[in-house]
């Protein structure tokens, strides 16, 4: 099977959908632009989104839920974020339909028309902040910290599966502060919380860093990001956490009593990941046989297969293998089809990025061992059956910190800086990646790079060299070097 899968060098983007449909983690939706995620895909956003909810919750945060509609009024209310998103919202006119009296199935009814029309979902900041304009009343109620996983909608016509679709999965925290320190504190806190899930769970490196006025949320005064580096050279926008100001607080008219007996407009952020997550994750680490999991996300973690197929000798070994890796919280699958051989498996679970294959034989079992195989680096190795509660639990750890440190030395060997224009496009054009270059900080010197490059300004790194220099456009000064690369 894996022999079907397009090659990276030959067509990266085919490459990217043969491994998202052949390994069945979604498919493409009757309703276009949407997608399916199917068990397999389910299975691994299931891992990352309990890992991520109890971070949230270990930094003091709360689950709620709030309306998938939003009045179109309220989107009026804040002139930046409607801006920002009204070329991308889906719009309910009406609320009802009725048989078409020519007999042409069902039409929408025309006299069910809504007094006002409704938005689906884009991002949730006008309807979580008119809900609480009721909700805070003093200092006593703040810091208010609260997070939803929920389905937004944003009209994309031009969709790949996880990178960007019509509808897609995430979070979104919506914070409410006493004081701008506060908020901006929080703000830089869940940046922190998105790069260790990245880099810890995902083995994903990032950059943190600050986005330009011109890229920034709209709404927001700042915008901090995290961006991963794909196999293809181009840059993932992995998760953003906003500084909102008290823009949202004042378009509501959020206030709370201070303690001075003041009242004073509250200070806001919201941040959020998605499924988009699952593409980055994909796109870092697969390869031309498959998918490649982190073992810490992979919904299987260790699979067994027969050689050459079950016998109840086999079932009964694997079983009890399985029953001591399981009490260690190792996720197990055994595969027991008799009607497939063993070479197609072990090409099954490659494309599926399952990290530890161990085969079961009569011979083994008689050695009292088995074979153990690992899908990064394709070692194998045999290991004494009494061995395994050890030994699988360190190679698990051992695959997730090599995955990370090869994803890492690619990620820094493509970090070019440059000084020339010439410089900044031969590296986009025979290296890929990202380019650090000086950048006057205006929003036609962006736009025109973009023009020129098709490169977009990435961030401001936060751990950036602060050293001042000349725009590698313009000639004026620079007051640091910014990561640009062209990007997903």
């Amino acid at each position: 099977m894996a022999k079907e899968i397009t090659s990276r060098s030959e067509d990266y983007s085919q490459w990217y959908n043969d491994l998202v449909r052949k390994a069945k983690l979604a498919d493409h939706s009757a309703v276009k632009g949407c997608m399916v995620i199917r068990p397999y895909g389910f299975a691994l956003w299931e891992n990352m989104r309990d890992q991520l909810d109890k971070m949230f919750k270990d930094t003091g945060h709360v689950n709620a839920y709030f309306p998938l509609f939003i009045p179109k009024s309220f989107m009026s209310k804040e002139a930046a974020h409607i801006e920002g998103f009204a070329k991308e919202c889906a719009v309910i006119t009406h609320y009802r339909l009725k048989n078409d009296p020519n007999g042409g199935g069902v039409i929408v009814d025309p006299d069910a028309k809504l007094e006002e029309e409704l938005i689906v979902r884009p991002t949730s900041e006008t309807i979580i902040w008119n809900t609480y304009r009721d909700w805070i009343q003093s200092y006593r109620d703040l810091p208010l910290l609260i997070n939803q996983w929920a389905n937004v909608v944003r009209w994309e016509m031009r969709t790949r599966l996880f990178l960007r679709t019509a509808e897609f999965l995430w979070q979104e925290g919506h914070t409410a502060h006493a004081t701008a320190q506060e908020a901006i504190a929080e703000t830089r806190q869940m940046l922190d919380v998105y790069a260790q899930f990245a880099e810890e769970w995902m083995a994903m490196p990032v950059i943190k860093g600050v986005k330009t006025a011109n890229e920034r949320f709209a709404g927001a005064e700042d915008t901090y990001t995290i961006e991963a580096l794909m196999q293809d050279g181009k840059a993932l926008q992995a998760g953003t956490s906003h500084y909102l100001g008290q823009n949202f607080a004042k378009a509501f008219e959020v206030t709370f009593l201070n303690e001075s007996n003041q009242q004073e407009f509250v200070y806001a952020t919201s941040w959020g990941v998605s499924t988009r997550l699952i593409g980055g994750l994909i796109m870092t680490h697969s390869d031309d046989d498959g998918l490649m999991f982190p073992p810490k996300l992979a919904p299987v973690q260790v699979v067994f297969v027969p050689i050459p197929k079950p016998t109840e000798e086999i079932d009964r070994a694997i079983g009890e293998m399985s029953q001591g890796l399981k009490a260690l919280g190792v996720r197990i699958q055994y595969d027991s089809d008799t009607q497939t051989r063993p070479g197609f498996k072990f090409a099954e679970h490659e494309l599926r990025g399952v990290p530890i294959r161990i085969a079961v034989g009569p011979r083994d079992l008689e050695q009292n061992q088995v074979e153990v195989a690992r899908r990064d680096t394709r070692e194998k190795r045999f290991v004494k059956i009494e061995d395994l509660s050890v030994e699988i639990p360190k190679l698990l750890a051992d695959i997730q910190l090599t995955m990370f440190n090869k994803a890492k030395q690619y990620r820094d060997e493509h970090i070019t800086p440059v000084d020339t224009m010439d410089e900044f496009v031969k590296v986009l054009d025979e290296k890929g990646g990202f380019v650090l270059a000086h950048w006057d900080g205006t929003v036609e010197t962006e736009e025109k790079i973009k023009e020129l490059t098709k490169a977009t300004a990435r961030c401001i790194p936060l751990d950036g060299d602060k050293e001042p220099g000349l725009c590698v456009l313009t000639g004026n000064p620079s007051a640091q070097r910014i990561l640009f690369a062209r990007s997903y």
